[in-house]
């Protein structure tokens, strides 16, 4: 069992240089421990997740610009998540708004390539299946 997700908790991008906080808006209606609980639709750029710093993947354009740019020496550029596809695997057995809820061992994707994953919950008291 995991820990259910909620609006404080930090993620990080695996081409990310700092972690960030998870936003979720309150349209549920369900909180856990004070904040928003969060469910798996909880993956919008800049509204859901904000950015993590600068971005290192070469799979980014601008990435890939800069390093050209500086004749191959990677250069990190500013993080600008792009994440089209909701969090996999929610928990099937808990829904929020009709959608699965999130825990910690959910992963998402970026198409830059990164892999945004929890690194602390939020809050510590309630589990999901």
């Amino acid at each position: 069992m995991g820990m259910q997700e909620v609006a404080t908790c930090m993620l990080q991008c695996s081409f990310g240089a700092a972690p960030t906080p998870l936003t979720v808006l309150p349209i549920n209606r369900v909180l856990c421990g004070g904040p928003p609980a969060a469910n798996i639709m909880d993956h919008a750029p800049v509204v859901n997740i904000v950015p993590f710093g600068v971005c290192t993947s070469p799979s980014n354009p601008t990435v890939a610009a800069a390093t050209a740019a500086a004749l191959g020496v990677l250069t990190p550029m500013p993080c600008v998540p792009a994440t089209p596809a909701p969090w996999v695997p929610g928990s099937p057995t808990v829904l929020l708004g009709n959608m699965p809820s999130l825990q910690d061992a959910s992963k998402l994707m970026c198409i830059w390539g990164g892999v945004i994953q929890t690194v602390a919950p939020g809050q510590f008291t309630t589990m999901v299946p």
